[in-house]
């Protein structure tokens, strides 16, 4: 006897995703885009966490609105939560406790393991909507306290900067992947020891290819590290083959 189980009102979406309040375009290759993934997902937004109370002031009074919205995505039955800002790391534990699933709160989860990958005399780079905004709380979310590191920001770069931090709902993408670049080859120039990138923002995964191709360098994003768990809730079995 095959027994089907529900539970739930909907099925079949393995992540969920918490986005911030935001209104600014969202490409393939975003967070936010659902033909980003090869897989459903299933969004949830928390009103109000737009990226100044997220990014610039870290908020500590978001922390129970991002907490109740993960307990609505395990309640709709997904199996592991993501979110749409690298800097909510800073929630990561107390997410993560509020769970029985797995949190991904951001991509600076993936530091830890990319600093194992790679020689003793290299560093992970790290890309960054605004790196005056990041800080040891952040690390420490991330477990990335005692990693070797190198951080390049784009407070300087406009376009990226007007759209993704101060919310233009219009986006030149050529000038966009452009400052993308020069931030990539920036990073690379100031710190020539860097062996693998790692995006803290998830809306830089569209540019993750072109990035690649200027610095020729390994790029982790939110879209690496959401695509690693999925894997994880969706395993088949392996074709039996005899030689």
């Amino acid at each position: 006897m095959a027994l089907a189980y529900g539970g739930t009102t909907n099925q079949g979406q393995p992540i969920g995703i918490l986005m911030l309040d935001t209104k600014f375009p969202r490409v393939p290759g975003d967070v936010g885009n659902a033909f980003t993934f090869d897989f459903p997902v299933r969004f949830q937004t928390v009103i109000g966490a737009n990226p100044t109370r997220v990014v610039k002031e870290a908020d500590p009074s978001l922390l129970q609105p991002f907490i109740e919205g993960a307990q609505a995505l395990e309640a709709a039955g997904c199996g592991a939560i993501t979110t749409s800002c690298g800097f909510l790391v800073m929630f990561q534990k107390e997410m993560a406790e509020s769970v029985s699933i797995p949190v991904l709160s951001s991509s600076l989860l993936q530091v830890p393991h990319v600093a194992r990958m790679l020689g003793p005399k290299q560093k992970v780079g790290i890309l960054t909507a605004r790196a005056s905004s990041l800080t040891e709380r952040h690390f420490r979310g991330a477990g990335m306290e005692n990693c070797d590191i190198a951080i390049q920001g784009m407070e300087g770069f406009s376009e990226f900067s007007n759209t993704f931090i101060e919310g233009s709902q219009t986006m030149d993408l050529a000038i966009a992947e452009a400052e993308m670049i020069q931030a990539a080859k920036q990073l690379v120039e100031n710190h020539p020891d860097v062996g693998a990138i790692v995006m803290e923002c998830t809306n830089m995964p569209p540019f993750a290819w072109a990035v690649q191709q200027a610095v020729k360098l390994p790029v982790f994003d939110i879209v690496t590290l959401v695509r690693y768990a999925a894997l994880s809730l969706m395993r088949g079995p392996f074709a039996a083959k005899c030689l």
